[in-house]
């Protein structure tokens, strides 16, 4: 069974463009594999803590030689740490926020990306001494935009600083290949006209047809289907 991590981080709990956009992947998911396990994670409504001085500390500290105190400081971060390593493909619901990643959105990626958890250190590896220690997962990225014209050539290239950030943070750090990211966004909304309602349904249709492809790629053949040499 497929385990799909969806991370809600719009502030927003009615009206957000990315929540229909999560609810549209998944229910498209599900027309390929009904019984796919979803795990909510709600950063937008439940905003994980921000890293503090003493929780970089507990993190950096071996753990046969951390406190009770360090632990405790630790177990935010070791549940969200579980629930993207049970997962299979992460799917992230991130409005831009001022070009950049919601507030609450990256306080969950500094609290998943932990030494000795997600990713090792060694300066034997040169000039570039972090690796990754999960593999195999996919990064699906719905996002919404005020404004528009953020792809290569637009009007506003360059200034979308969310997306560049979600993929390096997946590669560099969480496993995941280039090719197992994907990213869908709905934008103009602050214009509110034709072209941000034709942007939105598009969106919407995206995610559904992403969710019940990707699902549908990831059946293992039955006993009675041809399996190619």
């Amino acid at each position: 069974m497929t385990v799909l991590l969806r991370v809600d981080a719009s502030a927003r709990l009615d009206r957000s463009i990315t929540r229909e956009l999560t609810d549209r992947f998944i229910d498209g998911w599900r027309t390929s594999e009904p019984n796919v396990q979803v795990v909510p994670r709600d950063v937008g409504r439940q905003p994980p803590s921000i890293v503090s001085e003493a929780s970089i500390r507990a993190a950096f500290t071996p753990p046969e030689q951390r406190t009770p105190a360090m632990n405790d400081m630790l177990a935010e971060s070791e549940t969200l740490i579980d629930e993207v390593r049970r997962a299979d493909v992460l799917v992230l619901g991130a409005p831009l926020y001022n070009y950049g990643l919601p507030a609450s959105l990256k306080a969950w990626i500094d609290q998943i990306v932990r030494p000795g958890e997600t990713f090792s250190f060694d300066l034997q590896r040169g000039d570039f001494p972090i690796q990754s220690t999960l593999s195999g997962k996919s990064l699906v990225v719905l996002s919404s935009r005020g404004e528009f014209g953020f792809e290569p050539g637009g009007v506003r290239d360059g200034w979308n600083h969310m997306n560049p950030h979600l993929r390096t943070v997946a590669t560099r750090l969480l496993g995941i290949a280039a090719k197992d990211i994907y990213e869908i966004a709905s934008e103009y909304q602050e214009f509110d006209d034709n072209r941000h309602q034709r942007s939105r349904e598009q969106a919407l249709h995206d995610a559904a047809e992403l969710g019940s492809r990707l699902a549908a790629a990831r059946r293992v053949p039955c006993r009675n289907e041809g399996i190619p040499a």
